[in-house]
């Protein structure tokens, strides 16, 4: 194998697929990324068994050829060289070492055999289906921090993506919860989508699709199955196996009977739960809401270190409630919602609120309340 390219393509291209590397590894070829020369360009795939990424990069390819490279160490290799500089590597005749050089620079990598490398056989997609990058983005974003990290409830360490009929429509549903709170989006069902089975993408998957789809104007191309997803973005193709597990039933814990409606701006709120959260401790991040006609009062009580109360101006009629939220999970629902205003739907102290985007319907998120 011998092909020449330019670094910013290899940068760009390993940047996408090495991240998938774990750094430590029992199997050393997991540590590898598997490099194919072929036509007018090189393929770079690196896998964990769960998780594929392969990208393909334009080169002067001289020589066809494929061989396997450590991936963490060929990435900052190529990090390191300077802009706008070449790159060739070059497999040694032998086929145990690749050479990569760049104008006065040469390194020498040990390499690992292409037959090692294992195959993350897709096999058969039952369903294909278009949408914008954008789109998928937003599915992800507004639902991906309420994904648990709690390894004994595999079946949370994902998100949720389903259709289902709401409204006289088929809509596309991302959902994620860690037991603590709840978050829920959708767009309208892709054609292609109708029917496919309910699957739980790995938090893994979804960070590595989170870096993936920050360009606007790109479609994606969904393929599912009910063991694999694969996500074709561009040029890089992201395969993964899905969580084997059943979610629970999501819309159980959703309210419908919260009557207590509260108008209030996002900003002002996020800032002053910044600010009062501030004096609470690692364990008990508790942030009390007391909630009456035209106003909310903040409190944090530390016993350790002091307490803090700031009051906002708030759209809210009903009767006055008190009720306590993670300081923590209220900033990350605030930072999702786009609009100017939140709007709180709540019954009383002790059963979950739901919180809504004024501007965006189609998100929701619920959260469980704190004793205060």
């Amino acid at each position: 194998m011998r092909v020449i390219l330019e670094r910013s393509n290899l940068l760009k291209s390993l940047g996408h697929v090495h991240r998938v590397v774990e750094r430590r590894n029992t199997i050393p070829i997991l540590s590898n990324v598997l490099l194919s020369a072929d036509g007018a360009s090189l393929e770079m795939k690196a896998t964990d068994l769960d998780l594929e990424v392969t990208e393909a990069a334009a080169a002067n390819v001289e020589q066809a050829g494929a061989t396997t490279v450590p991936a963490h160490l060929l990435y900052d290799i190529v990090r390191k060289l300077p802009e706008g500089a070449e790159v060739m590597l070059k497999m040694d005749e032998s086929g145990n070492a690749m050479s990569v050089t760049s104008g006065r620079s040469t390194f020498r990598l040990q390499c690992l055999p292409q037959a090692d490398f294992p195959e993350l056989s897709a096999g058969q997609f039952s369903h294909i289906f278009r949408l914008e990058s954008e789109a998928l983005r937003d599915l992800i974003e507004k639902t991906q921090f309420a994904i648990s990290t709690e390894e004994t409830r595999y079946y949370l360490n994902g998100i949720y993506l389903h259709t289902l009929e709401a409204d006289g429509k088929l809509m596309l549903r991302a959902v994620a919860t860690d037991g603590h709170r709840l978050a829920r989006a959708e767009i309208e069902a892709p054609a292609g989508s109708e029917g496919m089975p309910g699957i739980i993408i790995p938090r893994k998957t979804v960070g590595e699709l989170q870096k993936l789809v920050d360009d606007p104007d790109v479609a994606v191309t969904v393929e599912l199955s009910e063991t694999k997803i694969r996500f074709t973005i561009g040029s890089v193709v992201l395969t993964s196996k899905l969580i084997d597990g059943t979610f629970p039933d999501y819309q159980r814990v959703i309210p419908t009977g919260n009557d207590k409606v509260l108008i209030i701006d996002r900003q002002s709120f996020s800032a002053a739960v910044d600010r009062v959260s501030t004096v609470s401790s690692e364990r008990g991040r508790a942030v009390k809401l007391s909630i009456a006609d035209g106003q909310v009062i903040l409190t944090v009580n530390n016993p350790d270190s002091g307490s803090a109360t700031e009051e906002i101006p708030a759209g809210y009629d009903a009767e006055a409630i008190e009720i306590g939220f993670n300081a923590r999970y209220l900033l990350d629902v605030a930072a999702q919602l786009t609009g100017g205003e939140a709007k709180f739907l709540l019954a009383d102290a002790g059963s979950p609120t739901i919180v809504q985007d004024t501007s965006d319907e189609r998100a929701l998120y619920v959260l469980m309340p704190m004793r205060v």
